[in-house]
């Protein structure tokens, strides 16, 4: 066994490092020394050389079960950086060829390697089996470990089979690893490994250099988004989203606005998805937008900023993806965008699955809830769920320090809330002890005859959330616990108990509302079209009046007036921006675009009009193919409407859409279907009309014509045909 003076050596001969990180170089000794050894170490804090050191300096091939195969290739190349024989270390799964996997088990046999990568998937075939029972095996390593715990963020059920397999292979010793467990999930793993009395190494969870902010998410939350990113010009970052389909379009939508970025999901052929992740390593592109599957395992140091568009399901994998961030010591912001929306998304996605299964996820959810919200230290409250203690009172890098608000002392709320759990001989949990004193009277309350208390309406006054906070800050000062075993039932801890006793001071800050937010946001996004520039609006009016005389045209025929609008108040200066205002479209914009980008670029220079380029973010194109299939079905001259029975609308629906591809300057030509179904006087008649209005409203022109006369469908046909000939 080497011993402590020369593992030093080791590391500079085998990695170039000239001295361990943390506790390194203790459980690499464990490890040697044949002890199963348990390790929690933060992301970045140096997990895989805890096993690939020994691994070289033992005898026999050390099995490294790891859970994501797209990884396994990445560690083993990594690895084989290190050694000048290619065979120090290989994976076995089922992208392998035969020729492949005998390549591989011959330099196992020939003791050349020392590392194997395996999936517990293919542990558990027989052949595989078969094979290992004819290896000497030094140690097994099983990393990402918190996959064994339901309680852990990405649970495995193929995890929890680890233990009876290495029995049948062939027992030898065991190191655990993983960079996120709260105490319930560290117990929850040594137990399903039978390594209850082990050695445990647990770093402190603590990434001083890391930034934490929760903003709200609005709903431009796109556009913020594109907006911090290029604030971060040349620096390398990850965005989280939760859906395939957002992490497609969000990466779309950057890519259109100047942003390189590529996205990233388990829906992606492996080969497009390794192509984008190397051009994420090799920095040609500055972005990745991935679901949860990208960054386990990925070794690059200088992330310096993860963006979660959706809150995560739980703490432990917020914690996870935050800590890829600033793995070298460096900037890392991690910036969250929160909507109480969302979580009620993600408990509807939990319906359907066993009851045991929801209450689990819904208690993750709960404290997922709580850290965006709470205004409390957000580092003292991660440190916290990690069961470890952060005593500063202000770290001076998350935003709730940054922005400290003022406390209120609850010293009378929270004796009651701990009298309150006493009462109830701790039983409850928090949503029904602030049910209890907000004199809710809910079916569980009445059920139990709770609402006959003394304590029952005695904090009617006081908003439920800020009760919930009473209590998750009592948490944090060690006056409570929560059972997770039970599922969330209260406590309260020795020094709870002291505080009966006696009593003192206990500021509080009121958490953030974010649904409050969230719904002043809504009122002022959704209040229908309207210009922020009143004076430029006023003159757009003015000159698509002067240009309708001119080209003797009606007014709306050029622009209509939600188009004038949105101009008044992005400000568009070039015939690409122009192009993209709603209404507008290619056509309309090399038609009547340049007099009117010629009056707001003079508009925005007189009155020195700060134009942020980011204003307006792009979006991409929807060039639907159910209007594209119109257009073409038009330009066979199929009839109307059975165009729309084919694609399944009514004839209504399908002017709608043939409305939208005349209004974005598309020119089209029914005359082959009028012909069929309108005589030609009705035809001209109508036509005269929109020839010379002021609007192109159609009850306005029903009210003209003659209700009794002319259906609302022969106008719109009519309107379609004076759209595409006279304006397009």
């Amino acid at each position: 066994m080497a011993q402590t003076t020369t593992l030093t050596t080791y590391l500079k001969k085998y990695f170039g490092f000239d001295t361990f990180k943390g506790t390194q170089e203790a459980i690499i000794q464990n490890v040697l020394s044949g002890k199963d050894t348990f390790v929690l170490m933060p992301t970045g804090g140096g997990k895989s050389l805890c096993y690939q050191l020994p691994s070289l300096l033992m005898e026999g091939t050390a099995i490294v079960i790891s859970p994501l195969i797209a990884l396994m290739k990445n560690q083993v190349d990594a690895m084989r950086n290190f050694s000048e024989e290619d065979g120090v270390a290989h994976f076995m799964n089922s992208t392998l060829s035969k020729n492949a996997i005998e390549i591989v088990k011959n330099d196992i046999l020939s003791g050349k390697t020392k590392l194997l990568y395996v999936a517990p998937e293919s542990l558990t075939k027989e052949e595989n089996i078969d094979f290992l029972h004819q290896v000497k095996i030094s140690f097994y390593a099983i990393d990402e470990a918190h996959c064994i715990s339901e309680w852990g963020h990405d649970f495995r059920p193929e995890y929890r089979r680890i233990r009876p397999i290495i029995n049948n292979i062939g027992v030898a010793p065991i190191i655990a690893l993983t960079a996120t467990a709260t105490p319930k999930v560290q117990h929850d793993i040594q137990k399903n490994l039978g390594m209850l009395n082990t050695t445990v190494f647990k770093s402190s969870f603590n990434r001083s250099n890391l930034y934490y902010e929760v903003r709200p998410k609005t709903n431009d939350v796109e556009k913020d988004i594109i907006k911090y990113v290029r604030s971060q010009a040349g620096k390398s970052g990850i965005i989280y989203c939760l859906s395939r389909k957002k992490v497609e379009e969000l990466a779309a939508n950057l890519q259109v606005n100047g942003i390189l970025a590529l996205p990233y999901h388990a829906g992606m052929d492996a080969a497009a998805r390794s192509e984008n992740q190397d051009k994420f390593l090799m920095e040609k592109v500055q972005v990745i937008v991935a679901t949860i599957a990208f960054g386990m395992g990925i070794d690059k140091p200088d992330v310096r900023f993860v963006i979660h568009y959706d809150i995560p399901k739980s703490l432990e994998g917020y914690y996870q993806e935050t800590g890829r961030g600033g793995r070298d010591g460096g900037e890392g912001q991690c910036v969250t965008f929160y909507s109480y929306k969302d979580l009620d998304k993600l408990r509807k996605f939990m319906q359907g699955k066993p009851v045991a299964e929801q209450e689990i996820g819904n208690q993750l959810l709960l404290e997922t809830q709580a850290y965006a919200e709470s205004s409390v230290c957000r580092r003292k409250l991660l440190l916290h769920y990690f069961g470890e203690e952060y005593n500063q009172e202000n770290c001076g890098n998350c935003d709730n320090c940054m922005k400290p608000r003022k406390t209120e002392d609850t010293q009378e709320l929270l004796l009651l809330i701990l009298e309150t759990i006493q009462i109830l001989k701790e039983k409850f949990k928090a949503e029904h002890i602030v049910d209890i004193l907000k004199g809710n009277e809910t079916s569980d309350v009445k059920s139990y005859e709770h609402d006959e208390l003394e304590n029952f309406a005695a904090a009617s006054d006081e908003e439920e959330r800020f009760l919930h906070a009473i209590i998750r800050q009592a948490m944090i000062a060690g006056y409570i616990s929560k059972d997770i075993e039970t599922y969330g039932l209260l406590k309260i801890t020795p020094a709870g108990k002291e505080y009966l006793k006696k009593p003192q001071p206990f500021p509080v800050v009121k958490d953030t509302d974010f649904e409050e937010e969230d719904e002043e946001t809504t009122a002022r996004t959704a209040g229908g079209t309207c210009a922020a520039d009143d004076v430029l609006f006023s003159i757009l009016k003015d000159l698509r009046k002067k240009l309708s005389k001119k080209l003797e045209v009606p007014p709306f025929v050029i622009f209509q007036d939600p188009s004038l609008e949105a101009m008044a108040t992005t400000y568009p200066i070039s015939m690409e921006e122009l192009q993209n205002i709603p209404g507008v479209g290619a056509g309309k914009a090399k038609r009547y675009g340049e007099e009117f980008l010629k009056v707001i670029k003079e508009h925005v220079k007189e009155n020195e009009i700060v134009r942020p380029e980011d204003l307006r973010v792009r979006t991409v194109a929807n060039k639907s193919k159910l209007k594209v299939a119109i257009i073409q079905a038009i330009d066979r001259k199929i009839a109307l409407d059975d165009i729309a029975i084919s694609k399944g609308l009514d004839i209504s629906e399908l002017l709608d859409e043939v409305e939208a591809i005349v209004y974005s300057g598309t020119k089209i030509n029914i005359d082959y279907f009028l012909d069929e179904v309108m005589d030609p006087d009705r035809v001209d008649e109508i036509f005269d009309y929109f020839n010379s209005a002021e609007t192109d409203d159609i009850q306005e022109a029903l009210n003209e014509l003659g209700e009794d006369d002319y259906s609302e469908t022969e106008i719109r046909l009519i309107r379609i045909k004076f759209l595409s000939e006279i304006g397009n």
